[in-house]
């Protein structure tokens, strides 16, 4: 009877053990990373999509006919032009996009962040590092919908140049190649690589300054809190970046200029000209806006499924421990 008893200890310490090992960072598997940063990013994208369309049109050339100039005057435009829809135009390729590439976002920070951290929670530079490299493989994914969701945006109205998502993929197409999905991912990159470097240090070192409860559990406050200080402040960073980002996705639509190159010092170079240096940083209010509130959604939302996965986890654990 005892040697029966230890064997079956035995085969249940094992399983637990393969268990352990199948899961790869924070007791959680793979793809539970990618439904949680899936949830994520399609919860931050959607809730905030109406400023990112207002920022979208700031950020336009002055040579494009909605000259705005302001987050009221932005937002009086798209209302008189367009209507409440127009806050709503290209939110379809957002989410077709944002699902996929946010899954790809969490999932290779995690994986990044458990090979490169060495156990050390506080090795902000490895969570630095990580970001990057996620940035580097999610914006692969999700940069054509961003740059048709962007067209849509500042395209609005029934005379506008699209008609909706499926229309616009088949004219950049036809007109201006497959390429045409990609100008802007060299810009993309070098703008989210600082983004996500600052976003993430940012994170997880306000994570752990904040004062925890009794259980010493962070809370949805913590996740929120950290989160819209380190999106606002990685935003405000990169400000020229995702201009140029944006002249770059939109050129040629709405009258705005086409560029002859699609150097990075060219287009700063026409911004300046144009615009001044001020116009390196418009829309860096709405860019705020959305990026403090959107990581506060984002982050929350992520740690809630991955507790959710981590839940789930422990009771099948537990569950395959039980004596026989």
């Amino acid at each position: 009877m005892a040697a029966t008893t230890t064997t079956t200890t035995t085969n249940h310490d094992l399983r637990a053990s393969a268990d352990l090992h199948s899961q790869s960072h924070d007791g959680l598997l793979f793809w539970q990373f990618m439904v949680a940063g899936s949830v994520a990013g399609c919860a931050e994208h959607m809730a905030m999509f109406p400023v990112d369309t207002i920022k979208t049109r700031m950020q336009a050339l002055v040579s494009c006919p909605i000259k705005s100039v302001g987050v009221r005057t932005a937002f009086r435009s798209i209302l008189l032009s367009d209507g409440p829809s127009g806050f709503y135009r290209g939110i379809a390729a957002m989410g077709l996009g944002a699902g996929p590439a946010h899954a790809v976002y969490f999932s290779v920070y995690e994986l990044c962040k458990k090979s490169l951290s060495g156990g050390n929670p506080n090795n902000h530079l490895a969570h630095a590092a990580s970001g990057v490299c996620a940035t580097v493989m999610s914006d692969a994914v999700l940069t054509p919908m961003d740059m048709v969701k962007q067209r849509l945006q500042l395209s609005g109205g029934a005379g506008g140049a699209y008609t909706g998502v499926w229309h616009c993929v088949k004219q950049v197409f036809k007109d201006e190649g497959f390429r045409a999905f990609y100008a802007s991912y060299r810009t993309t990159v070098l703008m989210n690589a600082p983004f996500t470097a600052v976003h993430f240090a940012t994170y997880e070192a306000a994570k752990k300054s904040a004062p925890l409860n009794g259980d010493d559990e962070e809370t949805l406050i913590v996740h929120a809190t950290a989160g819209a200080a380190a999106g606002a402040l990685a935003a405000l960073v990169t400000t020229p970046f995702d201009v140029v980002k944006t002249q770059l996705q939109c050129q040629g639509v709405c009258g705005c200029d086409r560029f002859t190159s699609g150097s990075i010092r060219h287009v700063i170079k026409t911004i300046v000209k144009k615009d001044g240096y001020k116009g390196l940083l418009r829309g860096w209010v709405p860019r705020m806006l959305f990026h403090a509130p959107a990581a506060a959604i984002c982050w929350s939302t992520y740690e809630a499924a991955k507790d959710f996965f981590q839940d789930r986890n422990d009771l099948k654990n537990n569950s395959d421990m039980r004596p026989e």
